[in-house]
Protein backbone atom coordinates (compact mmCIF):
# COMPACT_ATOMS: atom_id res chain seq x y z
CA UNK A 1 0.00 0.00 0.00
CA UNK A 2 1.52 3.32 -1.04
CA UNK A 3 1.96 6.05 1.57
CA UNK A 4 0.88 9.65 1.04
CA UNK A 5 3.94 10.61 -1.01
CA UNK A 6 4.92 7.28 -2.57
CA UNK A 7 2.95 6.02 -5.55
CA UNK A 8 3.30 3.40 -8.25
CA UNK A 9 2.56 6.08 -10.86
CA UNK A 10 2.76 9.86 -10.78
CA UNK A 11 1.01 11.63 -13.65
CA UNK A 12 1.79 15.28 -14.35
CA UNK A 13 -1.21 17.02 -15.91
CA UNK A 14 -4.96 16.44 -15.58
CA UNK A 15 -6.08 17.03 -19.14
CA UNK A 16 -7.60 14.28 -21.31
CA UNK A 17 -4.22 12.50 -21.56
CA UNK A 18 -3.46 12.59 -17.85
CA UNK A 19 -6.97 11.73 -16.69
CA UNK A 20 -7.26 8.81 -19.12
CA UNK A 21 -3.86 7.52 -18.04
CA UNK A 22 -4.96 7.86 -14.42
CA UNK A 23 -8.18 5.99 -15.12
CA UNK A 24 -6.27 3.10 -16.71
CA UNK A 25 -3.49 2.83 -14.12
CA UNK A 26 -5.86 3.13 -11.16
CA UNK A 27 -8.15 0.54 -12.72
CA UNK A 28 -5.10 -1.74 -12.99
CA UNK A 29 -4.74 -1.43 -9.20
CA UNK A 30 -1.65 0.77 -9.40
CA UNK A 31 -1.56 3.54 -6.80
CA UNK A 32 -1.89 6.69 -8.88
CA UNK A 33 -1.69 10.42 -8.25
CA UNK A 34 -2.46 13.03 -10.92
CA UNK A 35 -0.92 16.48 -10.42
CA UNK A 36 -2.55 19.53 -12.00
CA UNK A 37 -1.40 23.13 -11.59
CA UNK A 38 -4.53 24.76 -13.05
CA UNK A 39 -7.98 23.49 -14.07
CA UNK A 40 -8.76 19.79 -14.10
CA UNK A 41 -9.51 19.03 -17.74
CA UNK A 42 -6.55 21.05 -18.99
CA UNK A 43 -6.96 23.35 -21.96
CA UNK A 44 -10.24 21.76 -22.97
CA UNK A 45 -11.82 23.07 -19.75
CA UNK A 46 -11.71 26.54 -21.34
CA UNK A 47 -13.55 25.41 -24.48
CA UNK A 48 -17.21 26.34 -24.42
CA UNK A 49 -18.52 23.54 -26.63
CA UNK A 50 -16.71 20.39 -27.82
CA UNK A 51 -18.33 18.80 -30.88
CA UNK A 52 -15.80 16.17 -31.92
CA UNK A 53 -15.35 14.01 -28.83
CA UNK A 54 -16.93 10.56 -29.43
CA UNK A 55 -19.95 9.70 -27.33
CA UNK A 56 -21.46 13.20 -27.30
CA UNK A 57 -23.49 13.57 -30.52
CA UNK A 58 -24.83 16.96 -29.41
CA UNK A 59 -21.47 18.11 -28.12
CA UNK A 60 -20.40 18.75 -24.54
CA UNK A 61 -19.00 21.68 -22.59
CA UNK A 62 -15.24 21.46 -22.20
CA UNK A 63 -15.39 22.03 -18.44
CA UNK A 64 -18.10 19.39 -18.12
CA UNK A 65 -16.04 16.91 -20.11
CA UNK A 66 -13.08 17.48 -17.81
CA UNK A 67 -15.26 16.95 -14.74
CA UNK A 68 -16.65 13.69 -16.13
CA UNK A 69 -13.13 12.41 -16.84
CA UNK A 70 -12.07 13.36 -13.33
CA UNK A 71 -15.03 11.54 -11.77
CA UNK A 72 -14.26 8.40 -13.75
CA UNK A 73 -10.57 8.40 -12.81
CA UNK A 74 -11.39 9.00 -9.14
CA UNK A 75 -14.04 6.26 -9.21
CA UNK A 76 -11.27 3.72 -9.80
CA UNK A 77 -9.00 5.17 -7.14
CA UNK A 78 -6.84 7.85 -8.77
CA UNK A 79 -5.94 10.76 -6.47
CA UNK A 80 -5.93 14.25 -8.02
CA UNK A 81 -3.90 16.97 -6.32
CA UNK A 82 -3.50 20.62 -7.21
CA UNK A 83 0.26 21.09 -7.60
CA UNK A 84 2.75 22.34 -10.17
CA UNK A 85 5.70 20.11 -11.10
CA UNK A 86 8.96 22.03 -10.73
CA UNK A 87 11.56 19.29 -11.13
CA UNK A 88 12.17 15.61 -11.78
CA UNK A 89 15.07 13.66 -10.29
CA UNK A 90 16.14 10.06 -10.83
CA UNK A 91 17.58 8.23 -7.81
CA UNK A 92 20.34 5.63 -7.93
CA UNK A 93 17.80 2.82 -7.69
CA UNK A 94 15.95 4.34 -10.70
CA UNK A 95 13.09 5.59 -8.52
CA UNK A 96 11.82 9.00 -9.59
CA UNK A 97 11.16 12.03 -7.43
CA UNK A 98 8.72 14.59 -8.79
CA UNK A 99 9.30 17.93 -7.11
CA UNK A 100 6.23 20.16 -6.87
CA UNK A 101 4.86 23.26 -5.22
CA UNK A 102 3.17 20.89 -2.75
CA UNK A 103 6.27 18.87 -1.90
CA UNK A 104 7.95 15.78 -3.35
CA UNK A 105 6.26 12.66 -4.75
CA UNK A 106 8.28 9.46 -5.15
CA UNK A 107 7.33 6.87 -7.75
CA UNK A 108 8.50 4.07 -9.97
CA UNK A 109 6.97 5.60 -13.11
CA UNK A 110 6.15 9.11 -14.29
CA UNK A 111 3.72 9.94 -17.10
CA UNK A 112 4.16 13.54 -18.24
CA UNK A 113 0.84 14.76 -19.64
CA UNK A 114 1.12 18.45 -18.94
CA UNK A 115 0.01 20.93 -21.53
CA UNK A 116 1.55 24.24 -22.44
CA UNK A 117 1.67 27.94 -21.77
CA UNK A 118 -0.03 30.29 -24.21
CA UNK A 119 2.39 32.09 -26.48
CA UNK A 120 2.51 35.85 -26.20
CA UNK A 121 2.94 38.39 -28.97
CA UNK A 122 6.00 39.89 -27.34
CA UNK A 123 5.13 43.42 -28.41
CA UNK A 124 5.19 46.68 -26.43
CA UNK A 125 2.13 47.16 -24.25
CA UNK A 126 1.11 43.50 -24.11
CA UNK A 127 2.36 42.75 -20.61
CA UNK A 128 1.31 46.17 -19.33
CA UNK A 129 -2.33 45.67 -20.28
CA UNK A 130 -2.84 42.03 -19.29
CA UNK A 131 -6.16 42.01 -17.44
CA UNK A 132 -6.90 45.53 -18.68
CA UNK A 133 -7.89 44.68 -22.22
CA UNK A 134 -5.33 42.00 -23.11
CA UNK A 135 -6.62 38.45 -22.58
CA UNK A 136 -5.67 34.90 -23.55
CA UNK A 137 -9.03 33.24 -22.84
CA UNK A 138 -12.30 34.28 -24.48
CA UNK A 139 -14.26 31.67 -22.56
CA UNK A 140 -13.05 33.31 -19.36
CA UNK A 141 -13.34 36.99 -20.31
CA UNK A 142 -15.83 37.39 -23.18
CA UNK A 143 -18.69 38.62 -20.92
CA UNK A 144 -16.51 41.57 -19.91
CA UNK A 145 -16.65 42.84 -23.49
CA UNK A 146 -20.42 42.97 -24.00
CA UNK A 147 -21.13 45.33 -26.93
CA UNK A 148 -17.43 46.26 -27.17
CA UNK A 149 -14.98 46.23 -30.08
CA UNK A 150 -12.41 43.45 -29.78
CA UNK A 151 -9.75 41.66 -31.81
CA UNK A 152 -8.48 38.09 -31.86
CA UNK A 153 -4.93 37.40 -33.05
CA UNK A 154 -4.39 34.00 -34.69
CA UNK A 155 -5.65 31.76 -37.46
CA UNK A 156 -5.90 28.24 -36.08
CA UNK A 157 -8.78 26.30 -34.54
CA UNK A 158 -8.31 27.90 -31.14
CA UNK A 159 -8.34 31.45 -32.52
CA UNK A 160 -11.44 30.81 -34.63
CA UNK A 161 -13.23 29.25 -31.68
CA UNK A 162 -12.32 32.31 -29.58
CA UNK A 163 -13.60 34.68 -32.27
CA UNK A 164 -16.90 32.84 -32.65
CA UNK A 165 -17.44 32.83 -28.90
CA UNK A 166 -16.65 36.54 -28.63
CA UNK A 167 -19.15 37.30 -31.41
CA UNK A 168 -21.90 36.31 -28.98
CA UNK A 169 -20.95 39.22 -26.72
CA UNK A 170 -18.96 41.87 -28.58
CA UNK A 171 -20.36 44.42 -31.01
CA UNK A 172 -17.61 43.55 -33.48
CA UNK A 173 -14.72 41.10 -33.64
CA UNK A 174 -11.68 41.66 -35.86
CA UNK A 175 -9.63 38.54 -36.54
CA UNK A 176 -6.00 39.45 -37.20
CA UNK A 177 -3.98 36.81 -39.05
CA UNK A 178 -0.44 37.05 -40.37
CA UNK A 179 -1.17 34.82 -43.37
CA UNK A 180 -3.61 35.10 -46.28
CA UNK A 181 -5.59 31.98 -45.34
CA UNK A 182 -6.76 30.40 -42.11
CA UNK A 183 -5.16 27.25 -40.70
CA UNK A 184 -8.36 26.17 -38.95
CA UNK A 185 -10.48 23.19 -39.96
CA UNK A 186 -12.94 23.64 -42.82
CA UNK A 187 -15.97 23.61 -40.52
CA UNK A 188 -14.59 26.41 -38.35
CA UNK A 189 -13.42 28.41 -41.37
CA UNK A 190 -16.89 28.28 -42.87
CA UNK A 191 -18.43 29.43 -39.61
CA UNK A 192 -16.14 32.38 -39.09
CA UNK A 193 -16.43 33.51 -42.72
CA UNK A 194 -20.20 33.38 -42.41
CA UNK A 195 -20.38 35.33 -39.14
CA UNK A 196 -21.43 38.94 -39.90
CA UNK A 197 -19.94 40.30 -36.68
CA UNK A 198 -16.44 39.08 -37.57
CA UNK A 199 -14.07 40.87 -39.95
CA UNK A 200 -10.68 39.46 -40.96
CA UNK A 201 -7.45 41.41 -41.44
CA UNK A 202 -5.19 39.23 -43.59
CA UNK A 203 -1.37 39.41 -43.75
CA UNK A 204 -1.33 41.51 -40.60
CA UNK A 205 0.62 41.50 -37.36
CA UNK A 206 0.39 43.57 -34.19
CA UNK A 207 3.28 45.97 -33.55
CA UNK A 208 2.06 47.51 -30.31
CA UNK A 209 -0.81 47.52 -27.81
CA UNK A 210 -1.67 51.10 -26.85
CA UNK A 211 -3.86 52.53 -24.12
CA UNK A 212 -4.10 54.55 -20.97
CA UNK A 213 -5.77 52.80 -18.05
CA UNK A 214 -7.28 50.27 -20.49
CA UNK A 215 -6.46 49.16 -24.02
CA UNK A 216 -7.52 51.72 -26.63
CA UNK A 217 -5.94 50.71 -29.92
CA UNK A 218 -3.52 48.44 -31.77
CA UNK A 219 -0.71 49.48 -34.08
CA UNK A 220 -0.71 47.07 -37.01
CA UNK A 221 1.65 46.10 -39.81
CA UNK A 222 0.89 44.51 -43.18
CA UNK A 223 3.57 41.86 -43.65
CA UNK A 224 3.35 42.01 -47.46
CA UNK A 225 3.20 45.75 -48.12
CA UNK A 226 4.70 47.15 -44.95
CA UNK A 227 1.71 49.49 -44.60
CA UNK A 228 0.97 50.65 -41.06
CA UNK A 229 -2.52 51.01 -39.58
CA UNK A 230 -4.27 51.70 -36.29
CA UNK A 231 -7.25 49.74 -35.02
CA UNK A 232 -9.40 51.33 -32.31
CA UNK A 233 -10.85 48.77 -29.90
CA UNK A 234 -11.51 47.79 -26.30
CA UNK A 235 -9.79 44.44 -26.03
CA UNK A 236 -7.42 42.00 -27.70
CA UNK A 237 -7.44 38.21 -27.34
CA UNK A 238 -4.16 36.48 -28.19
CA UNK A 239 -4.47 32.93 -29.56
CA UNK A 240 -1.27 32.12 -31.45
CA UNK A 241 -0.42 28.74 -30.00
CA UNK A 242 1.30 27.25 -27.00
CA UNK A 243 4.78 26.54 -25.68
CA UNK A 244 5.18 23.17 -23.94
CA UNK A 245 5.70 23.35 -20.18
CA UNK A 246 8.88 21.30 -20.17
CA UNK A 247 11.44 23.71 -18.75
CA UNK A 248 11.76 21.55 -15.62
CA UNK A 249 12.66 18.55 -17.79
CA UNK A 250 15.72 19.94 -19.57
CA UNK A 251 18.60 17.53 -19.12
CA UNK A 252 16.25 14.80 -17.90
CA UNK A 253 14.57 13.57 -21.12
CA UNK A 254 15.14 14.24 -24.80
CA UNK A 255 13.25 17.31 -26.07
CA UNK A 256 12.84 18.65 -29.59
CA UNK A 257 14.05 22.21 -30.38
CA UNK A 258 10.68 23.70 -29.38
CA UNK A 259 10.57 21.80 -26.10
CA UNK A 260 8.16 18.97 -26.86
CA UNK A 261 9.07 15.57 -25.40
CA UNK A 262 10.26 13.00 -27.91
CA UNK A 263 8.60 9.58 -27.52
CA UNK A 264 8.16 6.34 -29.39
CA UNK A 265 4.75 4.90 -30.29
CA UNK A 266 4.46 3.38 -26.80
CA UNK A 267 4.77 6.90 -25.29
CA UNK A 268 8.21 6.01 -23.86
CA UNK A 269 10.93 8.64 -23.62
CA UNK A 270 14.63 7.89 -23.74
CA UNK A 271 14.58 7.33 -19.95
CA UNK A 272 13.08 4.03 -18.69
CA UNK A 273 10.06 4.66 -16.51
CA UNK A 274 9.39 8.16 -17.84
CA UNK A 275 6.64 8.46 -20.45
CA UNK A 276 4.79 11.34 -22.09
CA UNK A 277 1.28 11.63 -23.49
CA UNK A 278 -0.87 14.24 -25.20
CA UNK A 279 -0.03 17.71 -26.44
CA UNK A 280 3.34 17.75 -24.73
CA UNK A 281 4.70 15.07 -27.11
CA UNK A 282 6.53 16.10 -30.26
CA UNK A 283 4.29 14.13 -32.63
CA UNK A 284 0.92 14.83 -31.00
CA UNK A 285 -2.09 15.66 -33.19
CA UNK A 286 -3.20 17.97 -30.34
CA UNK A 287 -6.81 16.90 -30.16
CA UNK A 288 -8.64 15.84 -26.99
CA UNK A 289 -9.45 12.39 -28.34
CA UNK A 290 -5.87 11.65 -29.47
CA UNK A 291 -4.58 12.91 -26.11
CA UNK A 292 -6.91 10.45 -24.39
CA UNK A 293 -5.59 7.70 -26.68
CA UNK A 294 -2.01 8.65 -25.78
CA UNK A 295 -2.94 8.43 -22.11
CA UNK A 296 -4.39 4.95 -22.52
CA UNK A 297 -1.32 3.79 -24.46
CA UNK A 298 1.02 5.21 -21.83
CA UNK A 299 -0.90 3.49 -19.05
CA UNK A 300 -0.80 0.10 -20.77
CA UNK A 301 2.94 0.54 -21.37
CA UNK A 302 3.41 1.41 -17.69
CA UNK A 303 1.59 -1.72 -16.56
CA UNK A 304 3.83 -3.90 -18.73
CA UNK A 305 6.93 -2.01 -17.55
CA UNK A 306 6.14 -2.54 -13.87
CA UNK A 307 5.23 -6.20 -14.43
CA UNK A 308 8.64 -6.79 -16.07
CA UNK A 309 10.40 -5.12 -13.16
CA UNK A 310 8.74 -7.47 -10.71
CA UNK A 311 9.94 -10.61 -12.50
Amino acid sequence: MADQRNYDVVIIGAGPAGLTAGLYTARAKLSTVVLEKELVGGQIANVEHVENFPGFPDGVGGYELGQLMQQQAEKFGATIIGAEATGLEIKEDNRKVVKTTQGDFETGVVIIAGAATRKKLGVPGEEEFIGRGVSYCATCDAPLFQDKMVAVVGGGDAAITEALHLAKFAAKVTLIHRRDELRATVLLRDRVLGEPKIDILWDTTVDEVVGETLVKRLKLNNVKTGAKAVLELDGIFVSIGFMPDTGFLKGVVHLDPIGHIITNDKMETDVPGILAAGDIRNSSVRQAITAAGDGATAAVTVEHFLNEQQK
